[in-house]
């Protein structure tokens, strides 16, 4: 199948009414088709086969049988499927969404909230899941011989015919002053990511790390909860007026974008609710942008799997100061579009498999001391 014929997309919900909503929008868009629907995940499983879907749309709650269980049942069938979540944003469906993408959903949408009428709802439809359908059908269509990655999958092993390729180094790591601060930044994949790399740092790590994940309100509490339970670090959502301090992770909350302040000594964290920059908020640059104003090149930058390139003006900042970036290799990551940015404009100092990337900031950071909150 070309990619110049119509995206197939298999939707699954419940709601009629959501059914027909999404089927309104995606009738207007000439390179997307509704190839089937199903009201529960047993009859979108049964219909799989038949339909031959490019894409899954999958609502999170319904009879009969889920969105968590059809992905179980879904992923040893049909690895290569990308399985889009459509959830509501509610704390219970931000929870399952998370859930969702640890058992192989590969990206996830929020459902219209806060809308007066039709018109509105089909306008979010169109700005969040529309893009995310072509995006997908695109990448899945050129992987049709391999599995789609989900946000949770490990990477896939290489075949006997493939050169596996050492990790490369970009620059030589420089003699420098250690970084004072660690800022990350991440999106399609990055929960995931997230999930792996922020455990394995040593707690009482003794710089502050500030984490913007793509991610909208609800989502971004649940997901500092989690990490904060699986971590030696103390992971807390960013709320404004805290004080930066070491062996602290603090996740920008979705909705605002992250910033840090120098006041009376001290780093004080803050929100920026200005516009979206590289069509989001929070923005990876902005977070990378305020770091440099804060401390200089005494900072060291993570940029871990995602579309598109929020980062990389914010990258280019952070070693025109004298600091350090490490970016996530394309064999580890979902999607290597905000890590390859980087590291094709070869201002990288290093590009790591995801698993190395720990081990680099506390090489980088330096010895941490004892306790989960030194």
């Amino acid at each position: 199948m070309g990619l110049s014929s119509p995206i197939r997309v298999l939707l699954v919900d419940d709601s009629a009414v959501m059914r027909r909503l999404l089927m309104g929008v995606f009738e207007t868009e000439a390179d997307i088709e509704i190839v089937g629907t199903a009201n529960n995940g047993r009859m979108a499983l049964e219909r799989l086969e038949a339909l031959k879907p490019d894409i899954m749309v999958l609502d999170v709650e319904m009879p009969v049988l889920d969105g968590l269980g059809t992905l179980k049942e879904l992923r040893p069938h049909w690895p290569r499927l990308p399985v889009i979540m459509f959830s509501s944003l509610t704390e219970k469906g931000a929870a399952a969404t998370l859930d969702a993408l640890a058992l192989g959903a590969t990206d996830y949408v929020t459902k219209p909230s806060h809308v007066s009428n039709r018109e509105e709802a089909e306008a979010v439809v169109r700005v969040q899941l529309v893009p995310l359908i072509r995006s997908w059908g695109a990448i899945s269509r050129t992987r049709r011989d391999g599995a789609v990655p989900s946000r949770n999958a490990a990477p896939l092993a290489p075949t006997s015919t493939e050169v596996v390729q050492p990790p490369i180094q970009l620059k030589p790591p420089r003699e420098a002053i250690p970084p004072k601060a660690v800022v990350i930044g991440s999106s399609t994949g990055g929960p995931n990511a997230l999930s792996e790399l922020i455990p394995i740092l040593p707690g009482g790590l003794q710089v502050p790390i500030f984490i913007v994940q793509h991610m909208p309100p609800l989502f971004t509490k649940l997901l500092a909860e989690r990490l904060d339970q699986r971590s030696s670090l103390s992971v807390v959502e960013a709320q404004p007026g805290m004080t930066a301090r070491a062996g602290q992770v603090y996740v920008a909350p979705g909705g605002v974008h992250l910033v840090v302040r120098s006041r009376a000594g001290e780093v004080i964290v803050d929100s920026d609710d200005g516009p979206p920059e590289n069509s989001v908020k929070p923005s990876v640059d902005v977070l990378f942008r305020s770091a440099v104003e804060v401390w200089g090149g005494a900072l060291l930058g993570v940029v871990l799997t995602g579309m598109g390139q929020d980062g990389l003006l914010g990258a280019r900042k952070i070693v025109s100061a004298g600091g350090r970036v490490v970016v996530q290799d394309e064999a580890t990551s979902v999607v290597w579009g905000m890590p390859g940015a980087i590291a094709k404009e070869n201002i990288a100092t290093e590009v790591l498999p995801l698993q190395e990337i720990g081990l680099a900031i506390t090489r980088y950071v330096g010895q941490p001391v004892l306790g989960r909150h030194s």
